[in-house]
């Protein structure tokens, strides 16, 4: 048997990220079939971006750190995409306002449809002459399984408002499975590393891997059900100031908040998903809660949430398996856990904990414009780990760290307790 060449490992690596590159870049489009134009163009408010911009956004990085800078006779769709679909990345320059992106009706849902074709054409190219790029290309398709994510996150919210209560798309039903009895598992406390070891992708945030101190304590075994948000409910938990954190009563009390996002009470309980308004299941994890209601919750029940090193630990030492129910199972919602151990650590709802969003011991944001992508907001923000019911598979690890503002309620954001040993 003849050894294999380096260059015949590099050819296969570069076949490899091809086919990749080819299969995120047709997942987005799935995502959007189901959405007529009119459907891709709203943006119900400030943080929901339309489908059609991310469909946009994803293909302007390729096109913007990628295909302009590095490919030879590249040429732009169209130049004043350069400024429609930049995000946030100031060293590209201007951009449109992000609070205005629903009042672009042109380009239309064709065109954009063109502009990623135009943009899909070159990168096969571009792969096969600058493997030095891998790690970038990598880098843009991570960058668009988040999108992904977000399509669903922010359609659900635009559908949510019609009178209608249409769905994005029928789903596979809920499982029927009562959730495992609430059980407490002793993790031990100690000298511990967290952070990603850089063996493999994963975004600048995730590192550098460093050493922490943990007390002992105890997690709980799954996410908190509908069932025990209700307890929460009825025993006046959205009227009590003293289970809120200031800022949170403030925002209960701005924003009227009786109970989840999408939840109805209409003389029974009921709540809006992908696959349109259901009777609630008490049985599933509660979702769609701000990292308020879910810190107000933990309160009352007399724990707390985990902090995000003791979240991660936790996931190491019970040996969690990065599968579970997330977009792949196309059930777009979450479930009810069963089993024993450790359960839904990783997919049916982002776990907020009691971790600020900020930068581990010797961060460095990467050099040039990508820099920008998660150092910038690591202010006013907090963790949340674990993936969710439309979290791509293979985008999460045990140290991916998501962030949101403690507000934020159309995120797939649910609650796991923690309590001391």
């Amino acid at each position: 048997m003849q050894p294999v060449s380096r260059d015949d490992v590099a050819a296969e690596t570069r076949v490899a990220l091809a086919r990749r590159y080819a299969e995120v870049r047709a997942r987005t489009e799935r995502l959007a079939e189901p959405l007529s134009a009119e459907d891709q163009t709203i943006q119900s408010m400030a943080d929901v971006s339309p489908t059609k911009w991310h469909r946009a956004h994803t293909t302007w990085f390729f096109e913007t750190f990628l295909l302009e800078p590095s490919l030879r006779g590249y040429r732009p769709f169209d130049p004043a995409y350069r400024y429609l679909f930049n995000s946030y990345y100031e060293a590209v320059g201007p951009r449109h306002p992000r609070p205005e992106r629903g009042l672009l009706s042109r380009p239309g849902v064709a065109e954009i449809a063109r502009y990623r074709a135009h943009v899909d054409e070159a990168m096969p190219a571009l792969i096969a002459a600058r493997p030095d790029l891998a790690d970038l290309i990598e880098l843009g398709l991570h960058h668009e399984e988040q999108h992904q994510e977000l399509i669903l996150m922010d359609i659900k919210h635009v559908l949510s408002l019609n009178p209608l209560q249409s769905a994005y798309r029928s789903a596979r039903p809920p499982s029927g499975v009562a959730p495992a009895p609430l059980a407490w598992l002793d993790v031990g406390g100690g000298l511990r590393q967290i952070g990603h070891d850089a063996r493999e992708f994963a975004f600048d945030n995730e590192g550098p891997r460093h050493k922490v101190w943990l007390e002992p304590f105890r997690l709980a075994s799954r996410l908190v059900t509908c069932v025990e948000y209700l307890a929460f409910i009825a025993d006046g938990g959205y009227r009590r100031p003293e289970l809120w954190l200031s800022d949170g009563w403030a925002e209960v009390q701005r924003q009227g908040w009786t109970a989840p996002l999408y939840w109805r009470e209409d003389g029974g309980w009921t709540i809006f998903t992908l696959a349109g308004r259901r009777p609630l299941d008490p049985a599933e994890p509660v979702v769609h809660v701000s990292f308020y209601e879910a810190d107000a919750f933990a309160r009352w029940s007399g724990k707390r949430l985990p902090r995000e090193a003791e979240w991660e630990v936790a996931g190491v030492e019970h040996n969690v398996a990065l599968a579970g129910n997330l977009l792949d199972r196309e059930v777009f919602h979450p479930a009810p856990g069963s089993g024993a151990g450790l359960l839904q650590m990783i997919g049916d709802t982002w776990e907020w904990t009691a971790s600020p969003y900020i930068a581990y011991p010797g961060y460095r944001p990467l050099a040039g414009a990508v820099g920008e992508y998660n150092g910038k907001f690591m202010s006013g923000q907090m963790v949340l780990r674990g993936g969710a019911a439309v979290t791509p598979p293979g985008h999460v690890r045990l140290t991916y760290r998501n962030f949101f503002p403690p507000a934020a309620r159309w995120a797939f954001g649910g609650i796991r307790l923690a309590e001391g040993a």
